[in-house]
């Protein structure tokens, strides 16, 4: 078993190797790329949803849910932004159809499975579908950019003051090793990091709706982070996966940006 300073490491490590990979496709690299690494990590991200809450689920709905998944990128791709409600509605109905046909009275636990697995791809997709309007926006990559810098600086400076300053748990029973200092830390640090940024690529000036936002998107990922808790407590799960050393699984990792992304989303739509 790996020791925490184990552990540690391999996070920093991993994000050496991905980091200038991920810069390179969102900055650099053709739109399809970064368009299909958004799709894949969807599809896990989704496959490991439905590993921690619905372990008993068919593989038939999980198959349905991803084909839609497969619909919903396909059409933000082609830009046909009006398919996306009636994608969204199938996502529903499918599972509830697939069920129809395949019910068994020896099987009712699957059966109630399948209308909470509709909250999958809202949850684990339709997030990084909304990544790709805010990229085909101008200047869409570099508020990609800024999103990804707030949200990090969060998640590192919520560590770090937690484990320097943390005196008050935030959350006992669902995160124990998360504070109030950290959780103050993080935000701080997301303010610091979007003013350090805005003073090197004019994106956007610093005005009084921005610093708001920066606080909205500190205070989303957090709550984000402690929503994938929520999943993995209540199935006794420590990682949503095992594909990142060091990080777990996609939704160890996202899990925070997920809720992020759709507060930039209404930000630059409003």
């Amino acid at each position: 078993m790996a020791t925490g300073g184990e552990m540690h490491l391999k996070r920093w490590l991993t994000g050496i190797i991905f980091v200038p990979i991920l810069i390179f496709m969102i900055g650099f690299g053709p739109r399809w790329l970064f368009y299909g690494l958004l799709f894949a990590a969807a599809l896990v991200g989704l496959w490991e949803f439905y590993r921690i809450t619905l372990p008993s689920i068919s593989t038939g709905i999980k198959w349905v849910s991803m084909a839609m998944v497969a619909a919903l990128f396909i059409a933000v791709y082609m830009r046909q932004a009006m398919l996306v409600p009636g994608i969204l509605v199938l996502w529903a109905l499918l599972p509830m159809a697939w069920e129809v046909f395949t019910f068994s009275a020896a099987d009712q636990e699957k059966a109630t499975a399948s209308g909470f697995a509709a909250l999958g791809p809202v949850y684990t997709a339709l997030p990084l579908a909304l990544l790709i309007f805010i990229d085909m926006r101008p200047q869409g990559h570099l508020w990609i950019f800024f999103l990804l810098t707030v949200v990090f600086a969060c998640d590192t400076g919520a560590f770090y003051f937690g484990r320097a300053f943390g005196r008050h748990k935030l959350h006992q029973r669902l995160s124990p090793g998360k504070t109030w200092e950290g959780a103050v830390g993080g935000l701080l640090c997301s303010l610091f990091a979007a003013m350090l940024f805005l003073k090197f690529i004019k994106l956007h000036p610093l005005t009084v709706s921005l610093f708001l936002m920066v606080a909205a998107l500190s205070i989303a990922a957090q709550i984000g982070d402690l929503a994938e808790s929520v999943l993995k407590r209540h199935q006794g799960v420590k990682d949503s996966g095992h594909i990142l050393p060091g990080h777990g699984g996609i939704l160890d990792r996202i899990d925070g940006l997920l809720f992020a992304i759709p507060v930039l989303f209404f930000y630059l739509n409003l």
